[in-house]
């Protein structure tokens, strides 16, 4: 059976979306699920475009084992070397190398001709060679370009050296039969197609970009290119969990393979989402929470006979579970560890500690602690940042009649920061006190809140995002106390916001 390369951009192009950035230890932690998950290929960042990238790549080159693990650049010199450079520690390297070949983007962006163009991919690669064997070459906005121009770049870049070659619908205009035709003609027209992997990129303005790389990998596709959750730039990429489950449910159809191991893949969705802030539609296909509920009384009483009636793909085979009762109040350390590393989650010693002191708080308040809240607790927890202010103490007061307020004690070092405030409501009160304490110039551009479980004592899981310097900083707060959750949230999106600037001014 033909095998499908995985790659995954979630760090790449999946960073793009907007409000989406992720800080260095962030990026590790979704590589080495990305490992769990076995993808064949990571793309951990684009090394020229900034210091912060360039050592993502470095560092994700350094510590992950197993896939091969990419960097992004264009065709020009010096993206090239610095990609090189961010790439050595990796066992396993690719360079991605690209160069628009649409004529729209010649004219408008390049303001080069296609012999130009032609003449720049060619010695990219060649270039990219000399740093590894493994060269991928991406002909961006491929789907609107002219047919006999893409098959002529092809087979050049072929000749120069590319094992791989990416055919990106990058702004999702291609419909399936269309995209479909398109790979044909290139396996069909391309004298040296059989020496390089096809590989196809596609994103989903149209909402097409999965249907599009499963027409392509039907015609002849050997990678797919893809995001967990589908997150990328604008409309976002292929959910990596709706091409993998697709061609595992209908086999029959594809009659093609993936090394995924898919009992991770709603692990995978879950980090990616504590660690951007952007939420899973309900709805979403396979990861969603309702993808696996049913409510319709004829559908619950068909699944209770027999699953398959109203389910083509078992919960279980993508990593989800029923919450059940694990732990309590008398729970030791070992028990709540192992528990955490039947859900996946593998710790340093601080983190451990940290998430254990929560969850014994939890454990004091709550009579039943499940899986979900165990989940929260360490989103909360590990994917921090350095607490430049912390908060030591809030009391907040609200009625039917009078005004809103809290009092807030933060401390910065062996500083300690003490205001109350007014506001329209409990959570307004919290943020405006928090403001004037701070006084860091920020708009709030998100709140939201959610129950991670159900019954009147579930955590509330609150995620907030603050910018500023044309950035967004995602922070995110667990409590039982939906005011203490709001307040967790705001301070870490405040603290990474400190953080960055500071990170940003030292480089």
């Amino acid at each position: 059976m033909r095998r499908i390369a995985i790659f995954d951009t979630t760090l790449r192009d999946g960073e793009q979306s907007p409000g989406a950035s992720m800080n260095l230890s962030e990026k590790l932690d979704v590589a080495r699920q990305l490992a769990r998950l076995g993808v064949d290929v990571i793309e951990a960042g684009f090394p020229i475009s900034s210091q912060g990238d360039f050592d993502a790549v470095r560092l994700v080159a350094e510590k992950i084992t197993g896939p091969t693990i990419a960097g992004l650049c264009r065709v020009v010199p010096a993206d090239i070397d610095r990609a090189g450079e961010a790439l050595r520690p990796a066992a396993k390297r690719r360079i991605h190398t690209f160069i628009a070949t649409s004529d729209i983007h010649l004219k408008h962006k390049l303001k080069k001709s296609r012999d130009e163009v032609l003449e720049m991919a060619v010695a990219g690669v060649k270039r990219a060679r000399n740093f590894t064997d493994d060269v991928e070459f991406s002909a961006e906005d491929a789907s609107r370009t002219d047919s006999d121009y893409l098959c002529q770049v092809v087979e050049a870049v072929i000749d120069a050296g590319a094992t791989t070659v990416n055919i990106p619908d990058t702004v999702g205009y291609a419909v399936p039969l269309e995209f479909a035709r398109l790979i044909a003609t290139l396996r069909e027209r391309v004298p040296n197609i059989d020496r390089c992997v096809l590989s196809v990129h596609c994103h989903n303005d149209l909402g097409l970009a999965v249907a599009n790389s499963l027409a392509a990998i039907m015609a002849g596709a050997g990678q797919v290119e893809c995001t967990i959750n589908g997150i990328g730039e604008r409309a976002g990429n292929a959910a990596l969990e709706e091409v993998v489950m697709a061609i595992n449910t209908r086999a029959d159809q594809f009659q093609v393979s993936t090394q995924i191991n898919t009992r991770e893949i709603y692990r995978a969705s879950r980090l990616v989402t504590d660690v951007t802030g952007i939420a899973v539609q309900p709805n979403k296909a396979v990861v969603g929470a309702n993808a696996f509920a049913h409510e319709a009384g004829i559908h619950q009483h068909g699944v209770l006979q027999e699953r398959t009636t109203y389910e083509i793909m078992s919960a279980q085979d993508v990593g989800i579970a029923e919450s059940r009762l694990v732990l309590g109040k008398h729970s030791g350390r070992h028990a709540f560890e192992k528990r955490l590393h039947e859900l996946g989650y593998t710790l340093s010693k601080e983190d451990l500690d940290r998430a254990f002191a929560r969850f014994k708080e939890l454990a004091d308040k709550k009579k039943e602690i499940f899986d979900a809240d165990l989940e929260s607790i360490v989103a909360d927890e590990v994917h921090s940042v350095p607490q430049e202010y912390s908060l030591e103490y809030m009391t907040v007061m609200a009625g039917l009649e009078g005004y809103p307020t809290a009092t807030i004690r933060v401390r910065r070092g062996q500083s300690e920061l003490v205001d109350a405030g007014l506001g329209v409501g409990t959570i307004d009160a919290v943020y405006k006190t928090i403001d004037k304490l701070l006084g860091i110039p920020h708009e709030l551009v998100e709140y939201s809140v959610k129950s991670v479980t159900g019954g009147t004592d579930a955590l509330a899981e609150v995620t907030v995002k603050v910018g500023a310097d044309g950035r967004t900083y995602t922070g995110r707060g667990a409590s039982l106390d939906v005011v203490e959750a709001s307040a967790k949230a705001y301070m870490q999106a405040l603290n990474k916001l400190v953080h960055y600037r500071a990170t940003s001014a030292r480089a």
